[in-house]
């Protein structure tokens, strides 16, 4: 069991968010640190200071326009000389004044065409440096009963959603996220999981539903959510953070770990955690008051002690206790496995894997963080402003 154990964790993979690596804040402010990056270049730099000390985060997402360069194609060279690759491409139809109203749900065609347009770059950039996923999340609602038709904007969603999946090349997938509500507070076009699962399933096969573990109203059971659409074959990835406000991006783990060993447990039973399953893990969160680059590793860290806990679930017992109808014998096989300090695992599957034992340790000590607040002196700081 440990040994299997030992190796489902080895062959972990978490993807980090470029975004991660800038500044943010609050709806009210930014808070900017020191040696904060400045390009895209950069922040595949810091990513990759994660990947080296975890030894399981091998991708950096990015987010367009945020991360626009010239030429994707050296960008994802740079990356494999810092011992990293590209992922994920993430869509913004968000942050653009034509976008009031809506994205692809917006009244009018010239501003719905204009976003669709974009959603069709981001599965050319994706295609071009051959990057299985692109991530589509909309802000799109409205504010006012009666301010626009609910079901018209659907229809206008499921025209873009359908464009878009079939400019998809070989191999590709259209990943769809939904947010219970923010920035639209009266309607959101994608609220829920089942707006989202609906919209998939009417796409075909390479259409799947993202989960963003913040995107949920308080006291939403997320593993439920997790085990359907594992049993409809339609759950594509997860967003990882921590919901202590209204938005998202807080430390997974950091409001309720049990929820994630939870989550963890679903995607275990479901033989969905090696790469091969074709689940996404992400980590989705902005490190406003904390330092960037430890924020990203202790998340990773998280994210591998509630599969560790989840890993070590006795199933025999627990079905056996189920089947029985023994309530309280099933609870305890479950609390067991959750109770279990696995930080000792962890560094033992680090060690095997030629890692510091202690992560966070281990990149205080590099320097790192001294040399890029020295280095990066000058010029304008990512973010995405406010």
């Amino acid at each position: 069991m440990t040994d299997a154990v030992r190796a489902a964790l080895r062959a972990q993979r978490i993807e980090l968010p470029s975004w991660a690596f800038g500044n943010s804040g609050t709806r009210f402010k930014v808070f900017a640190q020191r040696g904060v990056p400045r390009t895209p270049y950069e922040k595949v730099e810091d990513a990759a200071q994660v990947h080296r000390y975890t030894g399981v985060a091998p991708t950096v997402a990015l987010h367009i326009p945020w991360d626009k360069v010239d030429d994707y194609t050296d960008l994802a060279a740079f990356a494999g000389e810092c011992g990293v690759g590209l992922g994920t491409i993430n869509a913004n139809v968000f942050q653009d004044d034509d976008y009031m109203l809506g994205s692809v749900t917006s009244p009018d065609p010239v501003v719905r065409r204009k976003a669709v347009d974009h959603l069709l770059e981001c599965v050319e950039i994706a295609a071009g440096v051959g990057v299985r996923d692109v991530k589509l999340w909309f802000s799109d609602g409205t504010n006012y009963p009666g301010q626009d038709s609910i079901r018209a904007r659907q229809d206008r969603l499921a025209e873009a959603l359908r464009e878009t999946y079939e400019a998809l090349g070989e191999g590709q997938r259209l990943l769809l996220e939904y947010k219970l509500f923010e920035p639209a507070f009266y309607t959101t076009d994608v609220p829920d999981w089942g707006t989202a699962y609906a919209h998939c399933l009417r796409l075909g096969p390479k259409a799947q539903v993202v989960i963003d573990t913040g995107h949920h109203a308080p006291g939403t059971n997320i593993e439920f959510i997790v085990a359907f659409l594992l049993r409809e074959g339609k759950l594509g990835a997860f967003d990882f953070n921590s919901r202590f406000y209204a938005d998202d991006d807080l430390m997974v783990g950091a409001a309720d770990p049990f929820q994630l060993f939870r989550i963890m447990h679903e995607i275990v039973v479901a033989d969905a955690l090696a790469p091969e399953a074709g689940i996404a893990f992400m980590l989705d969160q902005c490190h406003n008051i904390e330092p960037k680059i430890p924020a990203q590793i202790r998340s990773v860290m998280n994210v591998q002690e509630a599969t560790a806990k989840a890993l070590l679930v006795d199933h025999r017992a627990l079905t056996e206790a189920q089947q029985a109808g023994d309530v309280l014998g099933a609870n305890a096989v479950f609390m067991d496995a959750y109770n279990t300090d696995v930080r000792p695992l962890l560094a033992q599957v680090r060690q095997e894997m030629g890692l510091d034992p202690d992560p966070v340790a281990a990149y205080a000590r590099s320097g790192y963080a001294d040399k890029i607040v020295a280095d990066r002196v000058g010029g304008q700081q990512a973010g995405w402003g406010a």
